[in-house]
């Protein structure tokens, strides 16, 4: 094994809180009344059928994230016909109240390790946008990004993998992918990338083991 190893990390859920961690933000910043937003996605699928379809893959996670949108976009009077727009007016002011802590904790750790950073994401900027990728707080420490807003590859094509893997310079073996989406995973188990499938629920445990497989 190289003695250079890196962390690849998908963006949303898993270095940012979920937006279903984050309704109070959104109430607040739109000016919705508390509990306006009642879908809670894996915290709690009783709440949210529409989630269980885009697990079952009946949807896909855009079309989620659009149907989310849309009916936001509703409750304060506007056609929001995109992602961008519920993610930038929802909570695009403030990124770092959408830092998970312990995203932070494991970024800075692999820092101090000397190994190196990379994202690998479906919607970075299609999602959040340019202005709030360039504004998130230890974006500047990832040594690469891959982004299928500009790759055009999804994952989880095995293309996008070894995107990430060529940016890096690195066999997979020397190299540990986090994501929280099932899909995802089985697609890093297709092109054989050491991964964690990462539990929104419990983010510690989870940047616990991908820490200890990189040998941190």
């Amino acid at each position: 094994m190289t003695s250079e190893r890196a962390l690849i990390l998908d963006f949303g859920g898993v270095v940012t809180r979920t937006l279903f961690e984050t309704h109070d933000i959104t109430e607040r910043t739109l000016g919705l009344p508390k509990g306006s937003l009642t879908w809670l996605g894996p915290f709690d699928t009783a709440t949210d059928p529409l989630w269980v379809s885009m697990q079952n893959r009946e949807i896909t996670e855009r079309d989620y994230w659009l149907t989310r949108a849309g009916e936001v976009g509703k409750m304060v009077g506007e056609t929001w016909t995109d992602m961008q727009t519920f993610v930038r007016r929802a909570r695009g002011a403030e990124p770092e109240l959408v830092l998970r802590p312990e995203a932070r904790d494991a970024i800075l750790r692999v820092k101090e390790a000397g190994l190196k950073l990379a994202i690998l994401s479906n919607e970075l900027d299609l999602f959040y946008g340019v202005e709030f990728r360039e504004r998130f707080p230890l974006i500047d420490l990832f040594d690469v990004i891959v982004d299928a807003t500009y790759t055009k590859v999804l994952k989880p094509d095995p293309r996008s993998y070894e995107l990430v893997l060529a940016e890096l310079d690195l066999p997979r073996e020397a190299c540990v992918f986090v994501d929280d989406q099932k899909k995802n995973i089985e697609g890093a188990e297709a092109v054989k990338l050491p991964h964690v499938q990462f539990d929104v629920t419990r983010p510690a445990e989870s940047y616990a083991q991908a820490l200890a497989m990189l040998g941190l």
